[in-house]
């Protein structure tokens, strides 16, 4: 797979008034464009990249893990979580059941099903992976475009 992409002064036609504005919203083009690829390779298997997400953080858990402990571990922060492991439950992805001793509280665990579908899923999706990032940078650049944006994230945290 081989994408073309313009430089994004070309790409969205227009003009910038710093190099940080520019980086700032090459950021987010280039994020949504990401998006736009891996959704329409998980609706392939009927998932949403939030969905997927959620079952690599179980499969990562390894064990039933807290609904709260799933959504503070999200890579896209979602309020409507709790629907979308609803919809990975009918699927029969995850299980849920609540804790005994406090019932406010609901535990998930990723299922044989997740697993089978999850290990399907990855073969491709590392391939995805590779073709947008890792055969456009070196491990170097890799590396520095990494730290560059937890620069960004974290000064903005203060």
């Amino acid at each position: 797979m081989y994408f073309y992409a313009m430089k994004i002064d070309d790409e969205i036609k227009a003009k910038f008034k710093s190099p940080q504005l520019k980086a700032s919203i090459n950021v987010r083009y280039t994020s949504n464009f990401f998006a736009t690829i891996q959704n329409a390779y998980m609706s392939e298997f009927g998932l949403s990249m939030a969905q997927f997400n959620i079952l690599r953080i179980l499969r990562g858990a390894g064990d039933s893990i807290a609904v709260n402990t799933v959504k503070e571990r999200m890579i896209e922060k979602s309020p409507n979580t709790t629907r979308l492991m609803d919809k990975l439950i009918v699927k029969e992805l995850i299980s849920r059941e609540r804790c005994g001793e406090d019932r406010r509280v609901v535990y998930v665990k990723i299922t044989k099903n997740g697993l089978k579908l999850l290990a399907e899923i990855d073969v491709k999706h590392d391939e995805l992976d590779a073709n947008l990032i890792g055969t456009q940078l070196t491990d170097d650049e890799a590396n520095t475009l990494s730290d560059l944006l937890d620069k960004m994230r974290n000064s903005v945290r203060g």
